[in-house]
């Protein structure tokens, strides 16, 4: 099993699915990694743009590799990209910052939720991307997700905002 990393904040409004993880890199090159569909086909799937502020993902690591439409909300290159689905895909909210620090990178993945449904299986899904985008990057064999999940769900559902 993976070792779960995620925490829980308190919102106004819900609360925020927290996750880190860091890259001996600059944070334009971690950036790319993001943002550059031939970069993230690696480790989520590649994507085309719609409109100004609209793509089309596809998610080639899930069964089917289904199409997602993005709503670009902010993009702040190379710190700062927040995304969001309709609510006809699930209404989700991420967001991404990346900060930079004597060459080391750290990205701070926040998926907005308005409560804890669901958080045992949304809590490895994220888990087990975040490690593809850190394997693709070192060129390593990508995990299997049977390692997220059902072995995350417990931590995951047991959490509690603080």
């Amino acid at each position: 099993m993976m070792q779960p990393t995620g925490i829980l904040r308190r919102t106004a409004v819900g609360v925020d699915l927290e996750l880190t993880r860091t890259f001996r890199a600059s944070r334009e090159d971690v950036w790319a990694s993001l943002t550059e569909s031939d970069r993230t086909a690696g480790w989520y799937g590649p994507w085309e743009r719609l409109s100004k502020n609209m793509v089309r993902v596809q998610m080639v690591f899930e069964e089917g590799k289904p199409w997602s439409e993005l709503k670009i909300d902010a993009c702040e290159e190379p710190t700062h990209l927040a995304v969001s689905t309709s609510k006809a895909e699930g209404g989700w909210k991420l967001e991404v910052t990346l900060a930079e620090s004597d060459g080391t990178t750290t990205l701070s993945f926040v998926h907005h939720l308005t409560g804890t449904t669901g958080i045992g299986d949304i809590g490895p899904g994220w888990e087990y991307y975040l490690d593809m985008l850190v394997a693709s990057r070192d060129h390593r064999p990508l995990p299997s997700f049977d390692r997220y999940y059902p072995a995350q769900e417990n931590y995951y559902s047991s959490l509690i905002p603080v």
